[in-house]
């Protein structure tokens, strides 16, 4: 069984109990762990999760905005230093998030004090390869934000069976589409109303709602900037959502089985 975990679920202003959202699948045990951004603590948030930093398959950054990418030159020092010194990380995104995140990495001079690193460019549209797969693929698509982002659907390739996580994003049809059919919708509930470049909790229930997606999980959210817990999932249900909807906390795990295994 795969499993999404939430390292973080915050927004770009972290809560006293909320760091800045990204997360990690873990697909198929040791190797088989792919690290979704890297905001704030990500090391430590990995091992409180369960999950060996050591064995992480590789990182895809959605974006370059901070809160995104800003934990990576921590997290290449701290696995250089816990002893990966050989065998390379890949790191993938689109090619604007990852000349960012090579210059940040570059800025503070690690020198050899960092991790390996392959930097694997993509494009949005383009299937992810992911580390011991296990019948698992990710499909890729543009978000509307105001960097260059991308949404990911972890799809397993016999029935389809998926997860979608939008990423910062406001409503567009290029995520609607990809959370088509999802058992699970990862997505981003940033501000109270509409706004460009992300989405309140009643959009996310309206996209929820036309996505035909079973189970809705909010992140990139804050019951400080945002509004309350109740209230977001009262906004959800306004927007037209019937399913099983829910606030992400930090450490949650997302399981999803897909029915051909």
């Amino acid at each position: 069984m795969a499993r999404m975990i939430l390292l973080g679920t915050g927004t770009g202003v972290p809560d006293a109990d909320r760091e800045n959202t990204h997360m990690v699948w873990d697909g198929s045990g040791p190797g088989g762990t792919l690290l979704i951004d890297a905001g704030g603590s990500t090391y430590q948030r990995l091992l409180k999760a369960g999950i060996d930093p050591q064995m992480l398959g590789g990182v895809l950054l959605t974006h370059s905005h901070a809160d995104h990418i800003n934990g990576l030159p921590v997290l290449l020092f701290s696995l250089f230093l816990a002893g990966r010194r050989e065998e390379p990380l890949p790191i993938y995104g689109l090619e604007p998030t990852l000349a960012i995140a090579r210059r940040i990495v570059e800025a503070l001079e690690l020198e050899q004090y960092a991790a390996p690193v392959t930097w694997t460019p993509i494009k949005a549209g383009d299937e992810v390869p992911l580390p011991r797969a296990n019948g698992w693929r990710i499909r890729t698509a543009l978000t509307e934000h105001s960097r260059p982002c991308l949404a990911l659907r972890f799809e397993h390739a016999k029935d389809g069976t998926a997860l979608t996580y939008t990423c910062d994003t406001a409503p567009c049809d290029a995520v609607t589409e990809l959370a088509r059919g999802a058992e699970v919708l990862i997505h981003e509930a940033t501000t109270p109303g509409p706004f460009p470049s992300h989405t309140s909790p009643r959009q996310a229930g309206e996209i929820a709602a036309r996505a035909g997606a079973k189970r809705l999980v909010l992140v990139h959210f804050s019951p400080r900037w945002t509004m309350p817990e109740a209230q977001a999932l009262e906004e959800v249900r306004a927007g037209g959502f019937t399913g099983q909807a829910e606030i992400g906390q930090e450490y949650q795990i997302l399981e999803i089985k897909a029915n051909a295994e």
